[in-house]
């Protein structure tokens, strides 16, 4: 099931919150444009299936990392 762009948009900025990185660096990190990560963040759009995944595997490993706390539910 795929949330809605609201729900996405707030998790992708407590992930940048934790994290400490801007929009720019989130970007790099998921190899996507900028631009596609602010549009998301503003609820724009709802990311397609790869860039979800993307999102999903990069919280994982930093929540691996322990740079992270996130519940599962709340990326997916």
């Amino acid at each position: 099931m795929t949330r809605a762009p609201e729900h996405f948009a707030e998790t992708v900025k407590e992930v940048n919150r934790q994290l400490g990185l801007s929009q720019e660096e989130l970007a790099h990190e998921l190899d996507v444009s900028f631009s596609t990560i602010n549009r998301l963040e503003n609820s724009s759009t709802v990311p397609f299936k790869l860039a979800r995944r993307q999102f999903e595997a990069f919280c994982e490993w930093m929540t691996e990392q322990g740079k992270l706390e996130l519940d599962n539910k709340d990326i997916t």
